[in-house]
């Protein structure tokens, strides 16, 4: 048996729900995270999905900004919202599959939208940046006091954040640019090892291979100019790491038809 996992920033899942539907049906992976779906949840498209046999619909979205929203074809028992850094502000569900799940039964999803910050990397100036750091902090303390990752368990999500050198088209370059400066690099990777989660990215790809997720709409030629950075993120507890089989991001999908500018990334756990 295998589990395969997608993780997608949509940038508005009714405005790109074709787009959703299309990787649904090429690639069928089992559980599809979305982030930033910036859609309430009356307002979900649910019946575009479960056409397709994605039944099961976890959403925590809210009018015109972020959300969050976890498609399964897998049942689950339950789901669950947090909020971080004192807002409620729709970056964060999970779910807990179910017996139907079969040798994936309690397993936990989380799915996370880390603010962006904004352009300044100085919390005094920027208030943004402030929530992004206070939001990191509250995950670590989460991250230790929960243990999310004692059992089965996989964290997605756009996370926001470059966090290795070969992560960005130019280290140097970035070092002042939000999402990959030192300091944010070191709050996820105190995230990380608050519950011991495991990269599965870099599990499969590991450095110096250069990894990207997103490239910027402002770029007139993305593919050329491959300016990328690795915002987008799989982790898995450290009892899943061996399972980890394969691993796809889907370059492609940034020059389909009014593209997100984020790409998805699927990975296949053998079970």
């Amino acid at each position: 048996m295998s589990l395969t996992i997608a993780t997608w920033n949509i940038n508005s899942v009714r405005l790109r729900s074709g787009l959703v539907q299309k990787l649904l049906t090429e690639e069928r992976p089992d559980i599809l995270c979305l982030q930033e779906t910036k859609c309430p949840n009356d307002c979900f498209p649910l019946a575009d999905f479960r056409k397709l046999g994605y039944q099961h619909i976890a959403m925590n979205g809210q009018k015109g900004y972020h959300g969050v929203a976890i498609l399964s074809r897998l049942p689950f028992t339950s789901s669950q919202s947090h909020d971080f850094a004192d807002k409620s502000d729709c970056r964060h569900i999970s779910i807990t599959l179910g017996k139907e799940a079969r040798k994936a039964t309690g397993f936990t999803i989380h799915n996370f939208y880390v603010p962006a910050g904004g352009d300044i990397p100085d919390p005094e100036q920027n208030e943004k940046f402030d929530h992004k750091l206070r939001y990191l902090e509250d995950m670590i303390r989460w991250g230790s006091d929960h243990q999310p990752a004692s059992g089965p368990a996989i964290l997605t999500g756009d996370l926001n954040i470059a966090p290795l050198e070969n992560d960005v088209w130019s280290h140097k370059q970035l070092l002042d640019v939000v999402s990959h400066t030192p300091l944010e690099c070191e709050k996820l990777g105190a995230v990380m090892a608050s519950a011991d989660w495991v990269d599965a990215v870099r599990h499969l790809k590991p450095e110096p291979e250069r990894v990207y997720t997103w490239w910027s709409y402002r770029s007139a030629d993305w593919a050329e100019s491959n300016r990328g950075r690795r915002l987008d993120h799989i982790w898995t507890s450290k009892q899943l790491a061996a399972n980890i089989e394969s691993l796809r991001i889907i370059r492609d999908a940034r020059s389909w038809e009014r593209p997100s500018d984020h790409v998805p990334v699927i990975i296949r756990l053998s079970l």
